[in-house]
């Protein structure tokens, strides 16, 4: 334990929670909300890589899940109400 008694998230606590908010952003049926939650994820995990206090890096690691948490409800929300046509985003040219 540290000595401010906050025990940061180990590595593998910090990589499961990344990969699993860009494992629910692919879940977005939408191309510009999936991009969007995508570069949001990268974005904030590259911003906060250099967080060295324990405190700091527990706010931001309770701050993705938190995250993680909305991005599954609206996943599934949008799902529900997935457009019938594909973006031309997601068309595969032929």
């Amino acid at each position: 334990m540290a000595a401010s008694g906050v025990v940061a998230p180990t590595r593998t606590e910090v990589l499961q929670l990344y990969r699993s908010l860009l494992r629910v952003a692919r879940q977005f049926s939408d191309y510009n909300i999936r991009e969007y939650s995508k570069r949001r994820t990268i974005d904030a995990f590259r911003d906060n890589k250099n967080l060295t206090d324990p405190s700091q890096v527990s706010a931001a690691f309770s701050d993705g899940k938190a995250q993680l948490e909305v991005a599954k409800r609206q996943a599934l929300v949008y799902s529900l109400y997935a457009p019938k046509v594909k973006s031309i985003m997601d068309i595969k040219p032929s």
